[in-house]
């Protein structure tokens, strides 16, 4: 689905911000209440002038990542000729396995994305295989395994394939501009996933930044922290998508 941004003028280039999550089509009529507490609102996003592009994406098994970048880099450039959008001012933006897509597009595209920004991101499915949904008390196995990740086999029958699938092990190559949100007491993607790539990227000397919320579970629960992160994800690609201080 393609949103145009507010106040749209014919033969006029413009920014434009990519979403993901899975299946975002079923959503293309709902409409979202602008607010400064809503922090990957698109109504925002337009308002502030920007096309706002949510991409379905269509899973390979045991290939999660490289599935993102198949059917968004595709879904990226069909966007962009369907509507005037800078093909070289295109950021992406994606919150938990959004996240996890994020990262990985951040580490393997280049020359697509001009900036990212990553809520509560899996980077790594080899560290994560042994860690804990805290918030329900079961093991990650499962849900790497069945769930989401759909990587079908453990960790110990398809080493390559978590390798190849995590944004940590490619970091050398990354050339986008990343920022990356957690919460400290999130019961769902530990909040370490976001640590250990922020610190790897560091390390590699990369454009790489890491914003911590105390006290935060999955998703930013106080009002203060919410317009905060908003905040920050408009500046962000209002630096890296417009120009901007």
């Amino acid at each position: 689905s393609l949103y145009y941004p507010a106040g749209y003028e014919a033969g006029k280039k413009y920014p434009m911000i990519v979403y993901i999550y899975e299946k975002l089509s079923d959503g293309v009529h709902g409409y979202v209440v602008p607010s400064d507490k809503s922090y990957y609102n698109i109504s925002v996003f337009m308002s502030q002038g920007y096309f706002v592009f949510e991409p379905d994406i269509v899973f390979r098994p045991r290939q999660p990542g490289l599935s993102v970048v198949e059917c968004v880099t595709a879904g990226v450039k069909k966007g962009a000729a369907m509507g005037p959008v800078d093909p070289k001012r295109v950021g992406v933006i994606g919150h938990s396995w959004g996240g996890f897509d994020t990262v990985f597009l951040a580490t393997h595209t280049n020359g697509v994305f001009a900036g990212a920004v990553a809520g509560a991101p899996i980077t790594d499915l080899v560290s994560n295989y042994g860690n804990h949904h805290w918030s329900s008390g079961i093991a990650e196995t499962d849900h790497i395994e069945t769930g989401q990740q759909r990587m079908e086999v453990p960790l110990y029958e398809d080493l390559p394939d978590y390798i190849a699938n995590s944004a940590v092990f490619n970091v050398a190559n990354m050339t986008v501009p990343l920022m990356i949100e957690v919460g400290d007491a999130d019961g769902t993607v530990f909040w370490h996933q976001g640590v250990e790539l922020y610190n790897i990227a560091r390390r590699a000397k990369k454009n790489v930044v890491l914003l911590q919320y105390e006290g935060e579970d999955h998703g930013l629960r106080q009002a203060k922290n919410q317009i905060d992160y908003q905040r920050r994800i408009l500046e962000w690609f209002g630096h890296y998508l417009k120009g901007e201080e």
